[in-house]
């Protein structure tokens, strides 16, 4: 592609996945502001902050920058073994109540989306009881979230048997389940992520294809499944051509070439692409983000 990538999305990133550090008030602050600082960056993606003050702090950052700010409650989620699809009633609503309050961390700072996982696959046997009940816990955290604002709602496919062993899941699974939540919020959507299509034994075009019609963001990042003793197997987003792992160059090629296949990116559009990419140990975070920002350009030029 001849044409400025920058024309045809903007390039986000995962900021506690990128900086796994960054736990403390001062570097939480400090690594928000690099990524702010870096024009290569028009979106960011972000969990709750250390404190209220910190909350407070992040606010007037993001107020001061034009940059688009998504929220995501998969941290709070898995943190406290958080499952939307829950047979059991109570758990199910405690899990709500987590989203519950992110959302509302979300308005406070300004964010655009907020990003959800569902919970674990009960398997087959009561796999379809469970999708009923992840549908009806997002419509009730989309009317939520609708009593507030605009904020968009949106739904993560994770790996269905490798690691966080998530009910959604397959690309047909979660078609489904967008089409059922649409009902109630027509501004749900989904957040593919290249680095979780491996896992499910899915092509992008056959992921992307099948939910073009929900997809509102997209994630690139890369996973290692080739050895399962490995302390980097599953889903832990190592940097791009990572050996041994699953996706460089020429799969995030065919990633964004699907893209543009399906009319998700366009010139002037200004969808999002987010990267996740997590330093391995002895790696450091500003060194694989220089990286990744050199493999998606590559990539770029070869679609």
């Amino acid at each position: 592609m001849n044409k400025e990538l920058h024309d045809f999305m903007k390039v986000g990133i995962v900021q506690f996945m990128a900086y796994p550090q960054a736990e403390s008030p001062e570097s939480y602050l400090h690594t928000i502001s690099s990524i702010i600082e870096d024009e290569f960056f028009e979106a960011i993606e972000i969990k709750s902050p250390p404190d209220k003050e910190t909350m407070k702090q992040v606010q007037r950052l993001f107020e001061n920058s034009d940059i688009l700010v998504g929220f995501s409650a998969h941290p709070v989620l898995i943190r406290n073994q958080g499952n939307l699809n829950a047979m059991k009633e109570e758990e199910r609503q405690w899990a709500i109540e987590l989203v519950k309050e992110a959302i509302d961390e979300a308005y406070q700072l300004g964010a655009k989306n907020l990003a959800i996982m569902s919970g674990k696959d009960p398997g087959p046997q009561y796999r379809e009881r469970a999708v009923s009940h992840l549908v009806k816990s997002i419509q009730d955290i989309c009317k939520y979230a609708r009593s507030k604002g605009n904020l968009e709602i949106l739904l993560e496919p994770f790996d269905h048997e490798t690691d966080f062993h998530c009910l959604i899941g397959p690309a047909e699974l979660a078609a489904e389940v967008a089409y059922e939540v649409r009902k109630v919020d027509p501004s749900f959507g989904l957040m593919v992520d290249l680095s979780h299509l491996p896992m499910l034994g899915e092509t992008p075009k056959k992921a992307l294809t099948t939910t073009k019609d929900y997809l509102k963001h997209a994630h690139i990042g890369n996973c290692l499944i080739c050895d399962l003793n490995h302390p980097l197997y599953g889903d832990k987003h190592p940097r791009f051509g990572y050996p041994g792992s699953e996706i460089d160059v020429p799969e995030l090629t065919e990633y964004l070439r699907t893209l543009l296949d399906i009319g998700y990116l366009e010139e002037g559009k200004n969808r999002t692409v987010g990267f996740e990419i997590k330093p391995a140990p002895g790696e450091l975070s500003e060194v694989i983000i220089s990286e990744a920002k050199r493999k998606l350009q590559a990539a770029w030029q070869q679609v």
